[in-house]
């Protein structure tokens, strides 16, 4: 499903530790993953992590940002109350964690589902980003993509856990990855879903980081999930049209328009025909430029 949130940078934040969510405040990421699950431990602070978001999300702290916690999963004991207490004003959906296959998706969107209807809440008003983790949820991404058409609006790549559950290892050029990135990125666009990478573990090598970016924007991912706000300045600018692209992408549509007007199947640009799939592209690029202004604006 198409959406219209930004999703360059995903920043995970341990929901809850009070240092770390004021940070976050006043970090630019485009989402803010307010985390329940993995960094928040012992058991007994998941919900010292929901009382903080409620606090936060219902003070106005977070107003005007996109505000995705990541709940815990469906075994572990936590998602009921992590996902009642959550379905509020200001939140904008979910990060599912280990979506195994379509029928986990769909059994978190029915839960939601439930819970809107019993707090009159519009129906499919929280949105859900599943995030795939196993070696068997990359080979059923199109699945999880497509198990609910009307919240799953993009997925993102868990890389440790699934190096582990591949039984594979690390290394410096990412071959271990590639396979799954590419698998993931293609299955996403082919459902209409944005695909969002692997966090980049070695927070504090920039220049690995930039590497992998470079990776990441080839395979046609849309934004990656952070661990530190050190990585957002390169996160932001590959993950955002420049300057270059912008001026082109008007002068296509631009071109467009008058092919249009004198009754010309296609206009030509340098020798080259200016087809629909370039003329969907120039429309991606101003749309996502368009977000960055506005994000801009109320920032």
């Amino acid at each position: 499903m198409k959406t219209d949130f930004l999703m360059r940078s995903l920043m995970f934040v341990p929901a809850h530790n009070e240092r770390l969510m004021n940070s976050a405040v006043k970090s630019n990421a485009d989402v803010l993953l307010l985390d329940i699950e993995d960094s928040v431990l012992p058991k007994e602070n998941k919900q010292v992590a929901r009382d903080m978001i409620f606090k936060y999300v219902t003070n106005g702290i977070f107003k005007n940002r996109i505000i995705f916690p990541r709940v815990n999963d469906r075994e572990s004991g936590e998602l009921l109350k992590d996902v009642h207490q959550l379905t509020i004003d200001g939140i904008a959906g979910f990060m599912y964690p280990k979506s195994q296959k379509g029928e986990d998706v769909y059994f978190f969107g029915k839960l939601l589902e439930t819970i809107e209807h019993e707090k009159n809440i519009p129906i499919g008003t929280f949105k859900i980003i599943p995030l795939i983790e196993t070696a068997g949820a990359v080979m059923n991404i199109q699945e999880i993509c497509m198990a609910c058409p009307n919240r799953v609006i993009a997925v993102a790549f868990g890389c440790e856990d699934f190096v582990t559950d591949l039984g594979g290892q690390h290394d410096k050029e990412g071959k271990s990855l590639f396979t799954a990135r590419n698998m993931i990125a293609m299955g996403a666009r082919a459902t209409g879903v944005v695909p969002i990478d692997t966090v980049h573990i070695n927070v504090h090598d920039l220049e690995d980081l930039e590497r992998n970016l470079i990776i990441s924007k080839k395979l046609g991912y849309e934004g990656m999930m952070i661990l530190n706000p050190k990585e957002l300045a390169l996160c932001h600018k590959y993950y955002s049209p420049s300057e270059e692209q912008v001026e082109w992408a008007e002068e296509i549509l631009e071109l467009a328009v008058e092919a249009q007007k004198e009754g010309k199947g296609v206009a030509i640009k340098g020798n080259k025909f200016i087809g629909p799939p370039m003329v969907k592209m120039a429309k991606d690029i101003l749309a996502k430029n368009e977000l960055i202004r506005m994000k801009n604006i109320s920032f």
